[in-house]
């Protein structure tokens, strides 16, 4: 029998870079896109800004890292309904924004992206994975014709995680899971 030998991560380092991610996600709610930078977050930190630099180019991959960490991958369910899963899956969503560092985060993020290119291009990319797995399950919906043939899959997507997101960021209100249910049915028209 081969015995495989592996390394781990020195704690020191996974305890500094967990202090990173912490301090650039509570300084990124806290002042905004513009507000970040390597030496604030050293500053917040504790740690040094040669370290920080040694694991992060700048404060784009930086933040990538910090939201990777924040937003924890959805997941939906092998098998039953497609309707259930699409439920299921914006449940997650809502569940996640209704208490975390990630509901007063976006907003920053949101308002960089209109002024900032760069900050517009990690703004997608935070938010493509979710958008394309609720738009493959809408259109596998359609497809199996378990969905009405009229649903547009992008734009009830849109329609869907929006309402979610608006009654979050807007109203400062949460859709309850058990919400869910029935905005997916007033969307697709099942209601």
């Amino acid at each position: 029998m081969t015995e495989t030998i592996t390394f781990g991560v020195d704690p020191r380092i996974e305890r500094s870079r967990r202090l990173v991610l912490t301090a650039a996600i509570d300084l990124l709610g806290e002042l905004g896109y513009s507000g970040i930078t390597i030496e604030a977050v050293a500053a917040r930190s504790g740690v040094a800004k040669s370290t920080i630099y040694r694991h992060w180019v700048g404060k784009v991959e930086l933040l990538e890292d910090a939201f990777a960490e924040l937003k924890p991958p959805f997941e939906v369910r092998v098998g039953g309904s497609v309707r259930d899963r699409i439920i299921d899956l914006l449940e997650q969503l809502a569940t996640h924004i209704a208490g975390s560092d990630w509901s007063s985060c976006l907003p920053a993020m949101i308002e960089a992206a209109e002024r900032d290119p760069v900050a517009q291009k990690l703004q997608r990319k935070i938010s493509t994975g979710r958008r394309k797995l609720l738009v493959s399950l809408l259109r596998e919906g359609v497809a199996s014709g378990e969905l009405p043939r009229h649903v547009d899959p992008e734009l009830a997507a849109d329609c869907l995680a929006g309402a979610i997101m608006v009654r979050r960021l807007m109203s400062l209100d949460v859709l309850k899971p058990s919400d869910v249910r029935h905005l997916v049915g007033q969307v697709l028209h099942e209601d």
